[in-house]
């Protein structure tokens, strides 16, 4: 059964915001393109200056978004997969980067989300916690923390058995490690199978 059967229509709407188990671990969601759903995001977490991932289904897709494909390109060996790559991008996403001029984007190893997101186009995903609580390892949990504030919540099952992706930066070919999460990077620069 696919879970996210009704969630392309639910995010269609104007401004729509939801929690939905990822390929990692469950986060609020919006569509990134939908610059109210993305402020409304923003206020719900209380995230000033703290951007969150954009998940996509290709390269294209964040292309299409506005972020440079020679990004995209020289990090694309992390993908798909649960590792978000910090990459640079211009004030015409603003209100996705909040005046940082970066992003983190990833590209999801779960068929059923690749999916969604060829229906939605790029997601906008923060993990679903108020700040300094741990993230919903059930939907329970996240309607707790978030009650009617957003449209819509999807059940995925418990998965306090997952841990958040990978955020990484490159620079200068060399990878940093900004938070260590589901995929373990080697000293190498290579993920550990």
């Amino acid at each position: 059964m696919d879970i996210y059967k009704d969630v392309a229509d639910r995010l269609a709407q104007p401004g729509a915001i939801g929690v939905i188990p990822t390929d990692t671990v469950y986060g609020v969601v919006c569509r990134a393109a939908d610059a109210v759903a993305v402020k409304r995001l923003y206020a719900l977490k209380q995230r000033a200056a703290k951007p969150g991932t954009i998940m996509a289904a290709t390269i294209e897709q964040l292309e299409e978004l506005g972020i440079k494909r020679r990004y995209l390109t020289a990090v694309q060996e992390f993908w798909p997969g649960a590792v978000s790559v910090v990459i640079a991008c211009g004030p015409e996403l603003e209100s996705l980067h909040q005046g940082k001029l970066s992003l983190a984007v990833r590209l999801p190893d779960l068929a059923t989300l690749q999916a969604l997101l060829a229906q939605t186009g790029p997601l906008l995903t923060t993990s679903a916690n108020q700040p300094g609580e741990p993230v919903a390892a059930t939907i329970e949990q996240a309607q707790r923390y978030f009650g009617q504030t957003v449209d819509f919540y999807v059940d995925g099952g418990d998965v306090s058995d997952r841990q958040p992706s990978t955020v990484i930066r490159v620079v200068d070919d060399a990878v940093e490690v900004l938070r260590p999460g589901a995929v373990d990077i080697n000293d190498n620069q290579e993920i550990n199978a």
